[in-house]
């Protein structure tokens, strides 16, 4: 037999052997190996996929038929089990034949530790004592060794709690502040929010996960934000090892493109999807934000599938979200959708007299009585009166009547009374320019159908409490930058064309009467 041909056959019997397991070969012995199933995995993935996910593999061992090779987090083990298991194991069958498994376990990376001390050598005494009686030196033997496994257990117990109380307090971090005063007893409960609260208490209570997610909606200042501190606080109080994290869309958002610059996106994965409980307020903003869509929509995926809380907040139901993708609005309204409507006469005077109680504020029953008549837009400003009431009482030192009380409030009490919706600007506006409701959400850019439709915006942006993108979103789905334009265009025609501002002057009154 040529010297060649031994030397190969003897190559692949070692190779067998190692994968077969009748011999110790270390890791290390398999780097050739595992270089070219690295450089295969490259060339098949892209370099993102590769270093977003496959880079961090380490191979660990090769015996028995199975190759096992371990990532740093549950989440990476998860996702390259789901994606890439197949791929991998195809590859190293390649290099040896008899492998059939590929197994991804999680070892964390290692940390420093402190250097042994050297052990004491047994004394003479020592020596004879265990050697002259068997009996005993297999009784201290067996004695020391339950003292370590104990020691062992306790230790990985405490380890596993300190590791636990560290992820919720890392969560705290990345969290948005809580306000102290929103939890569940200073929530006013009446008929048209008491649907919202159940389910706000039952999910803050629960030890599994009730419905997902839970998605509350209303308009501004109605208490979804106070609701979802609520339950934060709840978590955090009943269950402190939870992980739990709050914050708004617009955080979120952020959060994700720091994580693009910065080229760190698995660690903003890991953070957002080893949560027990992921709060978003405000999820409305990103309509239109197609790679925050994107991410959330498989943040929101890993964690129902891993049976983990979600509870999000916004302005209109998931199926009228304007800007969001219809596989998102779908899966926004998967659980428990509850509806917070505007108050109630009934529910502003309990608020109010409620808060009165809390500011220790002497505030008389009809004063009360007036603010939740004349104020019915949202819990925000009432409270905002109330308490620029009762910081006049302490600090001026005058009694509280209905006639300071209005002399006070009458900026907020104005705007109460002229408060107009978009759609009906956009309707008078179109009656006294002749055009059609239709033209201001048309593409038509002809001057006869474009400046009533400045016009429009520039009302809407003085005379309602909507964002540039909201607006832009009610006009066509035009951009904030166009209803910016409108703005200025419409403040320089009036300042050089007195006719074009009595016009408009005219359009105001109309609306505010």
């Amino acid at each position: 037999m040529s010297a060649g041909l031994e030397a190969k056959q003897g190559t692949q019997r070692l190779q067998e052997e190692a994968v077969t397991g009748e011999t110790g070969l270390a890791a290390d012995d398999y780097s050739e190996q595992w270089a070219r199933v690295r450089g295969r995995l490259r060339s098949d993935v892209g370099e993102a996929a590769f270093k977003s996910w496959l880079k961090p593999l380490t191979l660990v061992s090769l015996k028995d038929g199975v190759v096992r090779m371990s990532v740093p987090s549950r989440f990476m083990r998860d996702w390259v089990n789901s994606n890439y298991a197949d791929r991998l194991r195809g590859l190293w069958m390649e290099e040896f034949a008899q492998v059939r498994h590929v197994e991804i376990v999680v070892q964390p990376p290692a940390r420093p530790e402190a250097p042994e001390k050297a052990p004491r050598p047994a004394s003479e005494s020592e020596e004879t004592s265990s050697g002259a009686n068997g009996a005993g030196s297999d009784s201290a033997v067996a004695e020391s060794a339950a003292g370590s496994a104990n020691a062992g257990a306790q230790s990985s117990e405490t380890t596993l709690h300190s590791s636990t109380d560290d992820e919720a307090e890392r969560c705290r971090d990345i969290s948005a502040p809580l306000d102290p005063r929103f939890t569940f007893d200073n929530f006013v409960v009446g008929k048209p929010n008491e649907l919202a609260y159940a389910a706000a208490q039952r999910v803050a209570e629960a030890d599994g996960v009730p419905f997902n997610p839970l998605f509350l909606y209303g308009g501004v200042g109605l208490g979804k934000t106070h609701l979802m501190h609520a339950i934060a606080w709840h978590i955090r109080t009943r269950a402190p090892s939870k992980r739990v994290i709050y914050l708004s869309a617009e955080k979120f958002m952020y959060q994700f493109v720091r994580a693009l610059r910065t080229k760190d996106t698995m660690a903003f994965k890991e953070q957002f999807r080893s949560v027990d409980v992921l709060m978003i307020d405000d999820v409305q903003f990103i309509g239109g934000r197609e790679a925050t869509q994107e991410e959330f929509f498989h943040t929101f995926n890993t964690l129902v599938d891993n049976n983990r809380q979600l509870i999000i907040s916004a302005d209109k139901s998931p199926s009228d979200l304007e800007g969001v993708e219809e596989r998102m609005r779908s899966r926004l309204g998967w659980g428990l959708v509850a509806d917070i409507h505007p108050t109630t006469y009934e529910l502003r005077l309990g608020i109010l007299q409620s808060k009165a109680e809390q500011l220790n504020a002497p505030i008389p029953p009809k004063v009360l009585e007036f603010l939740a008549h004349k104020i019915s837009s949202n819990v925000r400003e009432l409270e905002g009166a109330l308490n620029r009431i009762a910081a006049h009482a302490t600090l001026v030192g005058r009694p509280v009547t209905l006639e300071t009380t209005q002399e006070l409030l009458q900026d907020l009490l104005r705007a109460s009374d002229r408060r107009v919706t978009i759609e009906e600007i956009q309707k008078r506006v179109a009656e006294h320019y002749n055009v059609r409701v239709s033209d201001m959400s048309s593409a038509r850019r002809a001057r006869a159908v474009a400046r009533p439709r400045q016009v429009a915006m520039y009302l809407a942006k003085q005379m309602t409490a909507r964002s540039l993108p909201e607006i832009g979103r009610k006009f066509g789905g035009r951009d904030h930058t166009t209803v910016m334009h409108a703005v200025r265009k419409v403040e320089e025609l009036k300042a050089t064309d007195n006719g074009f501002a009595e016009d408009v002057d005219m359009l105001r009154r109309m609306l505010e009467g």
